[in-house]
């Protein structure tokens, strides 16, 4: 048998599996790691898998309120009709508020029921909520007895999630009269997927149009333009900047950015804080882009996936920039510890160039439009494009079906208003303590320098193996590497003989030699573990070059 079929580190095999989607490979590594756990049978050694962004923390308080009204929604359901054999009504409007009222002063021991009485002051005294349509809509929805109405996202959700965007999205907390529309969705990747369809099938995007990635990014948004269906011609952006001392400080270059100036770039996509390198991009760059796009190109479409922003104490999303060229996308998931939930939302101006685009289409394609719609609404070409993407994720066809499940709305709502009624930010204090810990005993443990930068979050981390062959070893070790090994031949490496798995950063578009470790997901420990196996790596292979050298002479 042909060893590149067999031999995990044989460079065939290595050039093979470079093709493949990091998230993919990542299964293949597990299997390696879990090959070398068994292997020594050393009850001290385990498979430490720093693959994958999944959090090993929860937020605790909003799912205690979520069982706790779940309490209450029961109440409301039995109050309504309650009959043998495990049959009850469902939630009736008239009264509901003060029922609520009565809830909470009736159960003043139960977990969660101070956020129940705040979130739900809140938006009475904020937004001029209708505490009985409030706290019907909690009663349903945490009942779950309906489908969602309106389909786009509940009223009251869309009012919490709206104020915990503009606080979390826009650090300077400025006034605006910016309003967003939403779209509740299961989970950042079906929003991904809803945003890709509904471009294409409004003739925003084009099969063979060009786009711009923000690169190193999360891979489907790679994976995805190469699709048949999309095609698209792919310019990437860049983030390599080195600062003076050769380290990355993983930002856009002006003159790469710039190419957005080309007219011929119909849309960009834009990870940030990034995946993998986690850093946000800094507000020069967000300015230049807001330059370019209001004088070089105003028809610019926008994607940003905003899902780490919250791990960041400053941010400024592209969203408050260029509100209307910018649909953002942000999930729950990873701030909360809530990825099983499958809770994101697109956001998107009531002023937008999207619509905008759409009514100034050919007359053949609005009318193909207004056929695709036209079963819904009388006047279909004045359908709003976030609506078209509600009806879109349901073929059309099942729109009066669409829409994210009640209880996940109501999730959604306490996981927002926690966020909102955290006036001294405790928990983002405590979530960005954790990671940045975890991040120093990472690094610390590897002997490489970490530059302190405040537009890192430390949600993942991407060590460029190179920078530090040349930093420990210099150039010609450098050279070495590149002519005998694969780029891939780190995180095999690492699977195999220290049974750790992390991702390969070129499958993110980041550097080649590049390795991604997911800050998230391990304890402190395991991260000292992980980054003195990454130590070892480098060194074993200055020790085979060295050998090599002494072979030769």
């Amino acid at each position: 048998m042909d060893t590149a079929t067999k031999d995990p580190l044989a460079r065939n095999y290595e050039k093979k599996m470079e093709k493949i989607s990091p998230f993919e490979l990542k299964n293949k590594l597990i299997e390696l790691a879990s090959e070398q756990t068994h292997r020594i049978k050393c009850a001290a050694e385990t498979m430490l898998n720093a693959g994958r962004g999944n959090p090993n923390w929860i937020c605790t308080l909003p799912r205690e309120a979520f069982f706790t009204l779940g309490k209450f929604g029961m109440q409301e359901c039995k109050r309504v009709m309650d009959l043998p054999d495990d049959i009850a009504g469902i939630p009736e409007k008239e009264g509901c508020g003060e029922r609520f009222r009565q809830f909470l002063e009736e159960n003043p021991g139960e977990p969660g029921i101070q956020l129940l009485r705040d979130a739900f002051d809140y938006l009475i005294n904020n937004r001029n909520a209708d505490p009985d349509g409030l706290a019907h809509e909690w009663a349903e929805g945490v009942i779950g007895d309906q489908y969602p109405v309106p389909d786009r996202i509940l009223k009251y959700t869309e009012e919490f999630v709206q104020d915990y965007l503009h606080q979390e999205m826009d650090s300077t907390h400025q006034p605006t009269d910016v309003k967003f529309d939403l779209f509740a969705t299961e989970g950042g990747t079906a929003a991904m997927c809803y945003i890709f369809d509904s471009l294409q099938q409004n003739y925003l995007l084009n099969k063979g149009d060009k786009i711009a990635l923000f690169v190193p990014i999360f891979t489907p948004y790679i994976e995805i333009p190469e699709l048949d269906r999309y095609d698209f011609e792919v310019i990437n952006i860049h983030a390599d900047t080195l600062d003076k001392d050769g380290y990355h400080t993983w930002q856009y270059r002006d003159e790469d950015v710039d190419k957005l100036k080309d007219k011929s770039i119909k849309a960009a996509f834009v990870v940030n804080p990034s995946n993998p390198p986690s850093y946000a991009i800094n507000p020069e760059t967000i300015r230049r882009i807001g330059d370019i796009v209001r004088n070089d190109n105003p028809d610019l479409i926008i994607i940003t996936d905003d899902v780490y922003a919250t791990f960041l104490p400053e941010f400024r999303s592209l969203l408050v920039e260029l509100p209307q060229n910018t649909l953002c996308v942000y999930s729950f998931s990873k701030y909360f510890g809530a990825t099983g939930w499958r809770l994101a939302v697109i956001a998107l101006d009531q002023d937008n160039i999207y619509d905008r685009m759409i009514a100034e289409l050919p007359e053949d394609k609005k009318a193909d439009l207004n056929k695709r719609y036209g079963t819904l609404t009388l006047e279909p070409e004045k359908m709003k494009f976030i609506d078209r993407m509600v009806a879109d994720s349901r073929q059309v066809a099942l729109n009066h079906t669409a829409g994210l499940s009640l209880p996940q709305q109501v999730q959604m709502s306490l996981f927002a208003a926690y966020a909102l009624l955290d006036k001294e930010g405790k928990y983002k204090k405590h979530m960005y303590r954790i990671i940045q810990e975890r991040l120093h005993a990472l690094w610390d443990n590897t002997g490489f320098t970490l530059v302190e930068d405040p537009l890192r979050t430390g949600y993942y981390s991407e060590i460029d193996m190179l920078v530090w062959a040349r930093k420990f070893y210099g150039d010609e070790f450098v050279e070495y590497l590149k002519a005998n090994y694969e780029p891939v031949d780190v995180v095999f490496r690492l699977a195999q003989q220290t049974s750790l798995v992390l991702l390969n950063g070129g499958g993110f578009d980041g550097p080649e030699w590049s390795i991604r470790a997911s800050l998230a997901n391990l304890n402190e420990n395991d991260y000292k573990a992980i980054g003195h196996g990454i130590a070892c790596i480098l060194h074993e292979y200055a020790d085979f070059w060295k050998k090599s050298k002494e072979g030769k002479n």
